[in-house]
């Protein structure tokens, strides 16, 4: 059975987030790390070379093949920064029609910036989250 390509490792976060380069993302993703940080009660652990993720999720198919991945976290991408453990189903979806400029992927939110979403109502999406996810 193959692995999880995506497994915690590490690299200290603050050595990540010094190598972002926009200066608007950097604050963004620190101010995140953050909140997520007081919401889920949990330090931040990378997740391969990108991810900042907080608690960890037991996940398991009907094919039998499980693993480990972030309960919730997000990683900051070229155009935006991507949410994930958020978005899920059914869950998180009638508090996002509340939160601002964001798009929705596959299991993922992305925002551009922190600034053009409310905060209070991403906290509570967070810790909604995290409590059904978090293994």
């Amino acid at each position: 059975m193959q692995d999880a390509k995506t497994k915690s490792t590490a690299m200290p976060v603050e050595e990540f987030l010094a190598t972002i380069g926009n200066d608007q993302q950097q604050a963004d993703s620190r101010q995140l790390v953050e909140l997520m940080q007081t919401v889920t009660g949990v330090a931040p652990v990378m997740w391969g070379s990108s991810i900042i993720g907080f608690g960890t999720h037991h996940y398991k198919y009907a094919t039998g093949r499980e693993g480990d991945t972030v309960a919730v976290g997000f990683a900051p991408r070229k155009d935006a920064l991507v949410l994930y453990g958020i978005i899920y189903y059914d869950q998180g979806l009638q508090l996002v029609q509340h939160l601002g400029q964001h798009t929705l992927g596959k299991g993922c939110l992305y925002i551009k910036n922190l600034a053009d979403v409310d905060i209070e109502i991403l906290k509570k999406m967070i810790g909604e989250a995290f409590k059904k996810n978090a293994s």
